[in-house]
């Protein structure tokens, strides 16, 4: 059996380390000096990682390029923005190192927010729970009786990978029309696909846009003012994607002109978002700290879906989550 070195880029608890060391027993754990601080953060060069077979975690492009042992790239996030490129395809392409991230580890706990989202959209909740009305009072009434069940509604999808699949998954029991969005339909969706041409349409048609696109330079500023106006009056939008998708300022606009009746933010541009920032003024606009895909022993799970997939590397079987 190959002996491969693996190159982990982050800190790990002491309890974490065993479970690696465990999963990965014959091969050798290899950590730089200094621990990426975050999944955002640049690392620091480790010549370590020029003699890895395998990376885990963040490693930077310029790294990736001069290592010229590796033989798997797998991501800690669901995100590949850094590595999202023609340049970056072409060089995993012709070296042919296959690249995986961990969709798989996050898609339940950023479709439960969602759904959490749309719930609280439709049950009222930030307005029921700072109103204090008796029973019968006119408050009272307006918070029962403009309350939705989401049963029977409509929601466009975008960005359906492993997190939009498992959002349509929940969605199913409340019997919405769910569409869905993606740059490469694989086939495999399950419910009807737009196409660029018919997005339109299903914009105007949607009661809920949940935007769950990646970034990248055709995504970025995806939802401007020309689609936000094509936006169905009073649908709610949803971003639980990557702030840069969506131009901040036409998001404001529709929301004070009444476009959208309102917006559930779980990534901003910056993060987090200054207290000034108008959006956090908007009495319909709702925004989390980029906490989407936490869930308690995330880490763990991390480290489980790597294991997960380096056994299938090492038998030589296709890898979970592959992205090139």
């Amino acid at each position: 059996m190959n002996k491969y070195r693996i190159f982990v880029d982050f800190a790990v608890t002491p309890e974490v380390l065993e479970l690696l060391q465990a999963g990965t027993r014959g091969h050798e754990l290899v950590f730089p000096r200094t621990p990426v601080a975050s999944v955002l953060a640049r690392a620091e060069r480790d010549p370590q990682f020029a003699t890895a077979d395998i990376a885990f975690g963040q490693p930077e492009p310029e790294a990736i390029a001069e290592a010229g042992r590796l033989k798997w790239i797998h991501v800690s996030t669901s995100g590949i923005t850094r590595y999202d490129n023609p340049q970056f395809r072409a060089l995993m392409a012709e070296r042919k190192i296959p690249v995986t991230n961990s969709a798989c580890v996050y898609n339940e706990a950023c479709a439960v927010h969602a759904l959490s989202f749309m719930a609280a959209q439709a049950r009222k909740l930030p307005l029921a729970l700072k109103t204090r009305a008796a029973s019968g009072t006119k408050a009272w009434k307006e918070i029962r009786g403009t309350s939705g069940t989401l049963r029977g509604e409509t929601v466009l999808i975008l960005g359906y990978g492993a997190i939009g699949k498992r959002l349509a998954e929940l969605l199913r029991p409340f019997d919405m029309k769910v569409m869905a969005y993606r740059r490469k339909p694989l086939g495999d969706e399950g419910v009807p696909v737009i196409t660029e041409q018919q997005l339109p349409g299903a914009l105007a048609e949607a009661g809920h846009i949940v935007n769950i696109l990646p970034d990248s330079a055709a995504t970025r500023h995806f939802f401007d003012t020309k689609r936000f106006g094509m936006i169905k009056p009073g649908a709610i939008f949803y971003n639980i994607g990557r702030g840069t998708t969506v131009n901040q300022d036409a998001l404001l606009e529709a929301l004070r002109s009444g476009r959208i009746g309102a917006a559930w933010l779980d990534v901003t541009e910056p993060e987090p978002l200054p207290d000034e920032h108008p959006l956090r003024k908007e009495p319909n606009c709702f925004i989390t700290p980029h906490v989407a895909g936490g869930h308690a022993g995330e880490t763990k799970t991390l480290v489980r879906h790597f294991l997960k997939n380096f056994e299938r590397f090492v038998r030589g079987e296709p890898l979970l989550d592959r992205v090139m």
